[in-house]
């Protein structure tokens, strides 16, 4: 296997009794790479999450991690760490004997590189509170220094901002984008769009247990057939005008009741490329393009609605 992959699944299958969980899963995440998983509730994203943590096996398909291939046994490779359904913490021991519990059962010393993970999720002002009274965010964090402690090649975490302030986030941020420059592959599954699209270089979107999409965030928006876009420029007026003359684009609202410089079109990305180049050519100067729902978002609340309407 390529070194430079960490993980690599070739038609993965999961069902649990009737339930189809996975189907034919391709999946391929480079190593230095953070790659987003999402997708509506009960699209399968937990279940990938698992076979790569080795929680569970596939029935079917292929699946490498870090070069090694899985197999039957519920064992991860080594390099591998992190958490599902929220971190395995014990309430009744504080943040730094819990770290030291943990080192305990991989074998490690109990205090090697302790106090530097719990300093990198901005955790150490808190090191010796017992955690039954910590927030959820703070739950998050602690479950993110205690797979620091592996200096994981291939780090998986489910909702890893679920909970957090923005302090919290901004030390969470922090660690994913050092960890990934310094050749660690992440996976991460979220619910929050900001956060996917934030951190994340790649997505893959799943629905029932199928992959939707799998790329860069650009193809993505590059695949997107429409999306209602913000415009302010210095003459909406002008700007309505052209917009109205440019194939593909629509305008939806000019804005007049909230701001006078404001449109709000509807277009492809390549419509909207024609747009923009027809008002620079026209001597309007365009002072905010952006998309009202992301294509990510987008992406995912149209796959939410089919979901809904094949129910």
């Amino acid at each position: 296997m390529d070194e430079q992959v960490a993980v690599r699944a070739r038609g993965i299958s999961k069902c649990f009794g009737e339930v189809v969980a996975l189907d034919g899963i391709e999946l391929e995440v480079a190593a230095g790479q953070i790659h987003g998983l999402v997708g509506p509730n009960g699209a399968g994203k937990t279940t990938l999450l698992g076979l790569l943590l080795s929680l569970a096996v596939a029935d079917s398909g292929t699946l490498e991690i870090l070069g090694t291939p899985v197999g039957r046994a519920l064992a991860a490779p080594d390099g591998v760490a992190g958490f599902v359904d929220g971190p395995g913490l014990y309430p009744s021991l504080t943040a730094r004997q819990n770290l030291a519990a943990l080192a305990a059962l991989r074998g490690k010393a109990p205090t090697a590189g302790i106090d530097d993970v719990l300093d990198q999720v901005g955790l150490t002002d808190v090191a010796d509170d017992r955690i039954r009274g910590f927030s959820l965010g703070m739950r998050q964090r602690l479950g993110l220094a205690a797979a620091l402690l592996t200096k994981p090649r291939l780090l998986v975490l489910d909702e890893p901002s679920n909970g957090l302030d923005p302090a919290g986030k901004k030390h969470v941020y922090g660690v994913l984008t050092r960890l990934a420059a310094d050749g660690t592959a992440v996976v991460l599954s979220s619910h929050r769009m900001d956060d996917v699209e934030a951190l994340c270089s790649e997505v893959t979107i799943l629905s029932t247990g199928r992959v939707a999409f799998s790329g860069p965030l650009t193809k993505l928006a590059t695949e997107t057939r429409e999306l209602d876009y913000r415009l302010t420029t210095s003459d909406a007026e002008a700007a309505r005008r052209i917009a109205g003359e440019t194939e593909g684009v629509r305008v939806v609202d000019d804005g007049v009741r909230e701001d006078a410089e404001l449109l709000v079109v509807s277009a492809p990305v390549l419509a909207m490329d024609e747009l923009v180049k027809a008002l620079v050519y026209g001597g309007i100067a365009v002072r905010e393009l952006a998309p009202v729902v992301s294509p990510l978002e987008a992406a995912f609340l149209a796959l939410t609605e089919q979901q809904e309407t094949n129910r």
